[in-house]
């Protein structure tokens, strides 16, 4: 009987743990800084691309840290988006060198295709959250905000 009472109990702690899974909005408003959402998506209807992000943190920094829109041109952009998309792509490739964990994911940018502003804004400055927080250097070039 002694051995089960504390079966029973972490049967029952184990049970009530469940995984939290509402939908959240974003608040922009003046009235709550707070970002509830981490998923960033941006698509338009001039463009047929989209970016998806999905990071925590991402949303605060992105509103509270990055440099504005139109500080970087589109062209100063597509460059950096370049080099930094191709070394991602590498440490995506060696798995056992770089953590697999931080770089789940290949990303697919072609130099040749014009996504918009918005898209190499959003990819570029996820790239500077990504260095800054997982302390990871994908170029020569460190960002500073």
């Amino acid at each position: 009987m002694q051995k089960i009472i504390p079966f029973i109990v972490l049967i029952v702690l184990i049970a009530s743990c469940k995984s939290y899974n509402a939908d959240q909005t974003i608040n922009h408003g003046s009235d709550s800084p707070l970002v509830e959402n981490d998923t960033v998506s941006i698509s338009s209807d001039e463009t047929e691309y989209e970016i998806i992000i999905i990071e925590p943190g991402f949303n605060n920094w992105i509103i509270s840290r990055a440099r504005p829109r139109g500080f970087y041109s589109q062209q100063w952009l597509e460059s950096r988006n370049e080099l930094l998309v191709q070394s991602w792509n590498q440490r995506n490739l060696q798995p056992a060198r770089y953590d697999p964990n931080l770089y789940e994911l290949r990303i697919d940018y072609d130099r040749n295709t014009d996504y918009g502003y918005e898209v190499n804004y959003l990819l570029y400055n996820y790239f500077v959250y990504f260095q800054l927080q997982y302390n990871q250097r994908l170029t020569s070039f460190y960002p500073r905000i």
